[in-house]
């Protein structure tokens, strides 16, 4: 599980409250006597725009454009149920992943004080990385409070309080779970690491000893090869001809019939 990867996850859940809560906001303000907000509407273009200072074209436009976008939302008002149903979704996924980068980052802060660090990144930064990716993740969860509590309408409070008490008790026990993965995970890399290093230094031994082979193989036919051309009566074969050989080669032989 990477960090980086969980906070933007966390970062879109966000972003996808934020725009439902707006939408909920929206069409629950323009439920109901839709007649009665068109008409507060007319009346308050009416005062900004009198008949001896009338509106410009752009102006007008805006008016119909937002009298249009107050009737759609006034039709969407039966969709609130699954703009409800969504934001918990989307609560969860922020406090699923917030757990999820909580766990990791206490995990590696644990391993930072048994183990020898390794990576490219400096100790400082990946510190400093940690540090300012809790800092961001708090203000989401700040703001996310501060957005459904405090501006939107009440019953997506409610939703927060419990989304967030629901997946403060899962994210505890996730947190344990997540840290023993993590310790399982980072004992099968070292093993699989020491396991590779073997491979090598066996293959290297291997290989080693086929140069070696080869050497000495070469050198052998270098000096059979060198007393053929020297010492030509010892013969052409790598083992030389013994001097009892030679005398009885060096022998006429006779031919004996039957």
């Amino acid at each position: 599980m990477d960090p980086i990867t969980l906070f933007a996850m966390a970062n879109a859940a966000v972003s996808a409250v934020k725009k439902g809560c707006q939408l909920y906001k929206d069409i629950k303000g323009a439920a109901g006597d839709v007649k009665a907000v068109l008409k507060d509407l007319d009346e308050q273009f009416s005062k900004a725009h009198p008949s001896e200072k009338p509106a410009s074209l752009e102006a007008r436009n805006q008016f119909v454009k937002e009298k249009n976008r107050i009737i759609e939302l006034n039709k969407r008002d039966g969709e609130t149920t699954g703009i409800y149903t969504e934001l918990g979704e989307h609560l969860g996924a922020y406090y699923d992943n917030y757990y999820k980068c909580m766990a990791i980052f206490e995990e590696e802060e644990r391993r930072a004080k048994t183990e020898v660090y390794s990576g490219d990144d400096s100790i400082g930064k990946r510190a400093l990385q940690r540090v300012l990716m809790k800092k961001q993740l708090e203000q989401m969860g700040t703001e996310l409070r501060e957005i459904m509590v405090y501006q939107s309408p009440k019953e997506l409070g409610a939703l927060h309080s419990e989304v967030e008490e629901m997946m403060e008790k899962m994210g505890k026990e996730q947190k344990v779970l997540i840290a023993r993965k993590m310790q399982e995970d980072h004992r099968q890399m070292i093993k699989r690491r020491k396991r590779i290093e073997t491979l090598w230094l066996e293959a290297t031994w291997g290989i080693g000893a086929i140069f070696i082979a080869a050497a000495f193989g070469l050198m052998i036919a270098f000096v059979v090869q060198d007393r053929i051309e020297k010492y030509p009566e010892l013969g052409n074969e790598m083992i030389p001809k013994t001097e009892a050989q030679r005398r009885r080669e060096a022998t006429p032989q006779k031919y004996v019939g039957r």
